[in-house]
Parts: structure tokens; C-alpha cells; sequence
């Protein structure tokens, strides 16, 4: 059969110019949110090679490049290996749909995997499987359109320098390294390693001669359990990880070349491994490099302006490599079954030792992988205005260098997982909630930070905003008169001062409403205050109407002040978790919440956004769990259910009907779930009874399941559009 350039321009003229841009930079293929035939698009650059051959050497086919000396027998095989499967993806995609689709949607990938057999096993899913298989041929593709540009890069350019030499095993030909003999890697294993050291120290060279990238390929057997115990390749691997600079780009590049994961077979394991779900849009081993990319930037100064604190942290750890090894192995056992946390510190600390690190530093790098979700769920999770939160946590770190190194662990992992996961909100909330630990442990865990001490610290700071401003201390004192101590432990200064400036410039007698807007508040977000007398269903109401414009609600604080009235206050961003800076935006919203407090009383409200098709596609049950704080005398209600329009609505419909009073909510979004926590009281001011509190479990389980019973529809039929 021939293979004509024509055949593969065909065959990729469908993929999307993301695909596209994924597929050039070889790692992103990971990236399976909207997953596109990447792979075609590899075979569209193929194909523009093959073009360039053709005029250059008269190569009209696949077999007219292995003829010319450009693809190897072996390399040929492979690529038509390729070619076959991801067209037989492409051909099933068609067949599937009805029509031409050249898109690897979320929505077929398990409808695909089925109909190519596979099946699920223990710990990973039939659609988990295939999807290895399609990213992992995509990377050998785009491997081999980097071999075939450099050689094509070698045969039309001029090569009129000599070679310099670096050492006895390589050498610079026209900007590019080189090993100086095809047997170099046979001579001297460690050249393996060392061809990327090289790379990092020599900035001017431009990438890896053809030759030498096929003498990586076909000596790669050669890393093997006594190439990994040599204590020379444990200080190069170390050396490219404490380089100034290229850190994250070779380890990418012997990712690509196979050299990282038969080094790490662990790694090797989790290469274009991923995980069904809406939350991880990249594979495992996408993620991590993308990990250990953020952990770079945070040690670039140039990049101090995206993440100033994670910033100001890296730049003081002692060693950077505990960090990047750490990045390494903190999702290494994903697939495994088991706590992945847990079996990814037995093997980090293995193979820190092995690598020669001392003990304490290969315990630290353990320690860290197996608490690498803790600073990430507590701070979304828990209170962190409460002494005990934080006083709990600073006793699990022990230490501000195991702080340190966990708080831009945390920052890297969660800025990597997921494009729509990171946001200023939760880059405030890390950094309030690290710098709080840091003051306890400054204290000293024999003496913990008490309530009156955050109280008078929070009051101090916001009473010096206030008198900047010019606010009086009798306007201070009798805006702050309304409020309870737990109002100053859940609020920064610069919340409490603009609740106080609002507040001083009211006339104290009137009973109208106050509706106000922070549009860049020191959270990361949008603020929206609402101060009013209680009313019928308003946090359902006031979330309907922020729900309706399509706003994410991050966070929810209500609290009632002694003169009968409510402070409710809510943190917003755009949905795709963008600040919202436009004027008309903000006024739209300021509107909004004016018509819901205006409102008769009966009124009827609902969200009709739809939720997302993607978001429809898995049945997430609604699970509830109440407990009682009886330090801050209140239930904890721990939710968990599917992500969709209207969730708080409904759940604040449920609440009233309960006669159940909310004081907080701290709301977290897990791909397709929703982990909400929600702080109650009845309308005593006392944590709900037993009885109170099944009743309410009860209640809510059976709302939210109907409301997502009547929302889902039937799976979309494949081939009904046309």
C-alpha cells in the first residue's frame, strides 16, 4: 500500500489547531479535557516532512524516506504501526458519530474502548487503557517527527563547521550535541545521563543530532537495575535536577526519549496513564512534569509577579532537588490501587536513598508525598480562621522547612492538575492559610495561637486601615459593637475595614438593605456584600441569581449581627474561574442581587442554566455526612454530589425548610463532584439535635437526587446529529 503525502494531509486536515499546538509540544497530548486526534495531527507534520523530502529528495512515500537512508526498518514499522491504530481510532470515531469526527471528545473515549475490547481490570478502567495506548503512540509519533526534522534540518542545511568537542564521548555539530560515535552509549552507559547534563550546561545548543537521538533509542535496554545502582548515574540524575537552568526541559526531553522512565520504572509505568474523570485533564506523567515546571517558575525571579509568596518561598529552600523529587514521585503510584500517597512515599524514600541522599532528606521528600493533598484539602475544607484548625495543623508539619517545601508542592500540584482548577481565590486561600501555620510555629507549639489573639491581631490591622481612611473610632467601635468575636476570626482586616467603612457611612436607624461590590477584593475575587434583615430563603435566592449569570461561588459567610440584621458576604469569580474585571459585568451583578432581596417573598426562583454535557455524563451519588463542632457550637455538614446550576439553591431551599440556620459555606469543586462544607446551627444559635440532623440528611439526599435525576438526560445518541 502507498503511502502518499496527500493521504496524511487528509488525515489530520480535521484535527484542531489546538491539537495541533498540543502535539508540537509533545507533552500536551496529556491534556485530555477535550481530547483531539493529537495524533493525526503528529501525522500531518509527518506528512509536511514527507512533502519536504519529496522536493528535496524525491521521496514520494513512507518508503521513499526508509529508501533514502531517513527512517530506519525499525522506524518505518512503527510509524505504520501508528498510522494504523490512530486511524482505526479515526475510522471508529466515524462509525460511531454517523459522520466525519475527528475529535477524541470525552464523550466516545468509553464507547471506543469498548468496541476495541478492552476491558476493565482491577484498579484501571477499559477506557483508561485505551487512552494509554492512543498517548502513548502519539508521543512515539511526534518522537519521530522530531527525528525526521533534525535529519531533514541535517541534509538541507549547510555543515560547513567542523565538530568542537565537549569531551570524549560528545561533540557540537552546527549547534546541536552529538555523540562522537554510534557506540558511545555501549562504551559508556552513563553517557546516557550525561548527554542532558550537557544540555543544561551548554545554553547555545539547540537540541540532539538525528544520530545521536537513534543511538538513545537503541541503547536504552542498557539502563537497567545495575545501570540504576551506579553510584556516577545517581550524581548525574541529581546534577540535572540542581542545575540552574533546564531542569524541567531535559526532564521532558528524556521523558520523550524514554531515558526518564526506564531510569524511574515507576514513572515508567504512569507514562500516558489517565484517569476518567473531569478533574485530572492531564496524564500522570504530563501533570508531574507540569508540577515540576511550576516549581521552576517559582524559583525564576522573573516570574516573582505571577505567585509572589510561593515565589519568595522557593527561592529560600535550602535544596530545590527535594522539591522537584518530591514533584516526581507525589502521584507516581496513581493506578495502583491503595492510597497512592502512601505507596509513592515508599518508593520516594527508597529511591532518595538510593540516589544517596541523606536520610533526612529522603524522609522529607516521603513526608511530602505522603501529605501532598493535606495544606490543599484542609485550607478548602476546614475553617482556617479557627486557632484550632491551625494550631492542628502546625503540629502535623512540625517545622517551617516541612511547611515550606509542602505550601509550593501544594501550589505547583494544584496550578497543574487542571486549567480551570487554579484561580486567584485559591492562591489566596493557600497563602492566608500558610501563613497562619508559619505564625504558629513561630509561637512555638507549646504555645499555641488562642482565639482573643487572632481577634485583637485581625482588629489592630483593620483599625489602622480604617483610620488611614479617616474613618472615627466611635464609627469603628459602633460598626464593630454589632459583630461577635467569630465574626473577626472569619474575616481578613481588609474585609473587616471595608464592612466598617460601609457600614459607618449607613445611616444607623435605616432598615434598607445595603448591597456593595469588591471587585478586586484581597481574596483574588469578586466580594459581594449583602446587609438586611433575615429573610425567607435568601442565601437560596441570592445564589440563584448569581448561579443564573453563570458565576462561581467559592465562598459563602453569613453572619448575623446583634441588631437583628445579617452580614452575608460572597466571594465570586467568572465560571472558567476568572477575575471578573468588566464595569457592565459588575453592574449586572450588583443588579441581580438587588431584584432578589426586592422580590415578594413567594416568588418562585430556580437556576435553568444547563448543566455542562460532560458534567452530565457520570452519576456522582449524593453523599452527607453532620457532625457536631462543640468547641464553636455548631454542625458540620460535609456534602458530596454532583457539580450542576442550582446546587447551592437547592440546598438552601432544604435548609430553611429544615429551620436550619447556615453561618458558612466553603464550596470546592472536584471535576465532576462537588464537596461542599456548610456551617449550621439552629435557630437557637445551638448545633442541630440528632433527630434534627437525620432529618435533614434525609432531606437533602432526597432533593438533590431528584433535582439530578430530572436534570440528566439520556446519553446523547452517537449518530443522530448529522
Amino acid at each position: 500500500m502507498r503511502r502518499r503525502r496527500r493521504c496524511h494531509d487528509d488525515a489530520a486536515r480535521g484535527a484542531p489547531r489546538r491539537g495541533r499546538r498540543a502535539a508540537a509540544r509533545r507533552h500536551a497530548p496529556g491534556s485530555r479535557a477535550r481530547a483531539t486526534l493529537a495524533g493525526e495531527a503528529v501525522l500531518r507534520g509527518q506528512g509536511a516532512r514527507a512533502g519536504r523530502a519529496e522536493r528535496h529528495f524525491g521521496a514520494e512515500t513512507l518508503d521513499g524516506l526508509a529508501t533514502h537512508g531517513f527512517l530506519t526498518v525499525a522506524e518505518l514499522r512503527r510509524l505504520e504501526q501508528a498510522q494504523a491504530f490512530l486511524w482505526k481510532v479515526r475510522f471508529g470515531l466515524h462509525a460511531l458519530t454517523g459522520r466525519r469526527e475527528d475529535r477524541l471528545l470525552f464523550d466516545y473515549q468509553i464507547r471506543l474502548a469498548q468496541s476495541f475490547g478492552y476491558q476493565d481490570a482491577s484498579y484501571t478502567l477499559a477506557v483508561e487503557q485505551f487512552m494509554q495506548r492512543y498517548y502513548r503512540t502519539v508521543m512515539d509519533v511526534s518522537l519521530l517527527n522530531e527525528l525526521l526534522l533534525q535529519l531533514f534540518r541535517e541534509a538541507i542545511l549547510s555543515e560547513s563547521e567542523p565538530p568542537r568537542p565537549l569531551n570524549a564521548r560528545f561533540q557540537v555539530r552546527n549547534g546541536s550535541l552529538e555523540a562522537v560515535s554510534e557506540d558511545v552509549f555501549q562504551r559508556s552507559p552513563s553517557a546516557l545521563l550525561e548527554l542532558f547534563a550537557l544540555l543544561q550546561q551548554n545554553e547555545g545548543l539547540h537540541g540532539v543530532r538525528a544520530s545521536t537521538m537513534r543511538a538513545v533509542a537503541k541503547s536504552l535496554w542498557l539502563i537497567d537495575e545495575e545501570f540504576r545502582q551506579n553510584p556516577r548515574h545517581h550524581r548525574l540524575f541529581l546534577e540535572i535536577l540542581r542545575s540552574p537552568v533546564g531542569v524541567t526541559h531535559e526532564l521532558r526531553r528524556m521523558n520523550t526519549y524514554g531515558v526518564l522512565g526506564r531510569y524511574i520504572p515507576a514513572f515508567g509505568r504512569v507514562v500516558g496513564r489517565m484517569q476518567y474523570d473531569l478533574f485530572h485533564a492531564y496524564t500522570v506523567d504530563a501533570h508531574t512534569l507540569f508540577v515540576v515546571s511550576n516549581l521552576r517558575r517559582f524559583a525564576i525571579p522573573r516570574y516573582d509577579h505571577e505567585l509572589p509568596e510561593a515565589s519568595r518561598v522557593m527561592q529560600q529552600l535550602p535544596k530545590s532537588e527535594i522539591a522537584y523529587l518530591a514533584a516526581l514521585f507525589h502521584d507516581i503510584a496513581k493506578g495502583r490501587g491503595g492510597d497512592h500517597s502512601e505507596l509513592g512515599a515508599v518508593e520516594a524514600e527508597a529511591f532518595c536513598l538510593e540516589q544517596g541522599l541523606s536520610q533526612y532528606d529522603a524522609r522529607l521528600v516521603a513526608w511530602l508525598v505522603r501529605n501532598h493533598l493535606e495544606l490543599s484539602i484542609t485550607s478548602q475544607k476546614q475553617d482556617i480562621g479557627d486557632p484550632q484548625v491551625i494550631n492542628a495543623f502546625a503540629r502535623k508539619v512540625g517545622d517551617g522547612t516541612h511547611l515550606d517545601y509542602l505550601y509550593v508542592l501544594t501550589c505547583a500540584d494544584v496550578r497543574a492538575t487542571n486549567p480551570k482548577l487554579w484561580n486567584s481565590w485559591k492562591a489566596s486561600l493557600f497563602r492566608d492559610f500558610y501563613q497562619r501555620v508559619k505564625r504558629a510555629l513561630r509561637r512555638g507549639l507549646e504555645s499555641p495561637i488562642d482565639a482573643e489573639h487572632l481577634v485583637r491581631e485581625t482588629q489592630d490591622a483593620a483599625r489602622r486601615l480604617l483610620l488611614e481612611r479617616g474613618v472615627a473610632e466611635r464609627d469603628i467601635a459602633g460598626a464593630w459593637a454589632r459583630f461577635s468575636a467569630g465574626y473577626f476570626l472569619q474575616h481578613s482586616p481588609e474585609e473587616v475595614a471595608w464592612h466598617a467603612r460601609l457600614l459607618a457611612d449607613r445611616d444607623a436607624a435605616s432598615d434598607e438593605p445595603l448591597v456593595a461590590l469588591d471587585p478586586r477584593s484581597v481574596r483574588g475575587t469578586t466580594a459581594a456584600l449583602i446587609f438586611a434583615r433575615p429573610r425567607r430563603h435568601g442565601f437560596a435566592r441570592t445564589t440563584a441569581a448569581l448561579d443564573q449569570l453563570g458565576l462561581n461561588i467559592v465562598d459563602a459567610r453569613i453572619t448575623p449581627t446583634g441588631d437583628g440584621f445579617s452580614l452575608e458576604l460572597y466571594h465570586l469569580l467568572e465560571d472558567d474561574g476568572a477575575p471578573i474585571t468588566d464595569a457592565d459585568r459588575l453592574t449586572e451583578i450588583e443588579q441581580a442581587l438587588w431584584r432578589s432581596l426586592q422580590g415578594p417573598a413567594d416568588a418562585p426562583f430556580a437556576v435553568s442554566r444547563r448543566a455542562p454535557r460532560q458534567a452530565r455524563m457520570f452519576i456522582t451519588p449524593t453523599q452527607i455526612a453532620i457532625s457536631v463542632d462543640e468547641r464553636n457550637r455548631r454542625s458540620v455538614l460535609e456534602l458530596t454530589a454532583g457539580d450542576r446550576p442550582g446546587l447551592l439553591c437547592d440546598v438552601g431551599k432544604v435548609l430553611m425548610e429544615e429551620r436550619v440556620e447556615l453561618q458558612a459555606a466553603k464550596i470546592m469543586t472536584v471535576g465532576e463532584r462537588a464537596e461542599d462544607v456548610f456551617h449550621l446551627t439552629d435557630f437557637d444559635n445551638c448545633p442541630l439535635t440528632p433527630q434534627a440532623a437525620e432529618r435533614l440528611r434525609d432531606h437533602l439526599v432526597q432533593a438533590l437526587d431528584e433535582r439530578q435525576a430530572a436534570l440528566r438526560e439520556p446519553h446523547p445518541a452517537f449518530g443522530a446529529a448529522r
